[in-house]
């Protein structure tokens, strides 16, 4: 189950590719045990996307985000092609530029979201409502734009928060780019 998120950026990946021709190229020997070496290869976007990021099994189908798009696009097997999931999927207004970013489903199945634009780490509720988890690091100053994150076995929630997604126009609030971890109480600490 480790390998499912390289393997679904390897498809995006291909979504790019030209020609008749594909391949998966494995890095590890473990991925035989998950994929087989002559798998198809199918096509579930025709591109026209402006920065995807952050492929995560959801629900039995696939969910992508187009940041600066500030949409989430899903592919569903059996769908010729992917279509609109969330719209906005980061900031509340749908007509800015800045989307969600990483994404990972929590223990119980729930859609986690990294969102530049409002610096914040965030639950997709039942409602399609955003539920903020992060806004504040251990200093309690706003997040520059967390990017990526993972949720470990205990429920807790790592993520990065790197300077190039703050919005334009607003500065950073803290001098580091950090590893932080969200722990199932809330508490935000620096990883590194």
């Amino acid at each position: 189950m480790k390998f499912l998120p390289a393997f679904c950026l390897s498809v995006l990946s291909a979504v790019a590719a030209d020609g008749p021709k594909q391949s998966i190229e494995k890095l590890d020997p473990a991925l035989d045990a998950l994929i087989a070496s002559d798998a198809k290869i199918e096509t579930v976007s025709n591109g026209g996307y402006s920065w995807s990021e952050g492929p995560v099994w959801y629900k039995g189908r696939i969910v992508f985000s187009d940041v600066p798009n500030n949409v989430a696009y899903q592919w569903i097997e059996g769908d010729a092609m992917a279509s609109v999931f969330l719209k906005p999927s980061g900031t509340d207004e749908a007509s800015a530029n800045q989307g969600s970013n990483g994404l990972a489903v929590d223990g119980q199945g729930r859609m986690l979201l990294c969102q530049h634009g409002t610096r914040r780490v965030a639950r997709l509720g039942g409602d399609g409502k955003f539920e903020p988890l992060a806004t504040k690091n251990h200093e309690g100053v706003r997040f520059n734009s967390p990017n990526d994150l993972c949720v470990a076995k205990d429920g807790s929630v790592y993520f990065t928060d790197p300077p190039y997604g703050i919005p334009k126009g607003e500065k950073a609030e803290t001098p580091y780019h950090g590893v932080y971890k969200l722990s199932t109480d809330g508490k935000v600490s620096l990883v590194s």
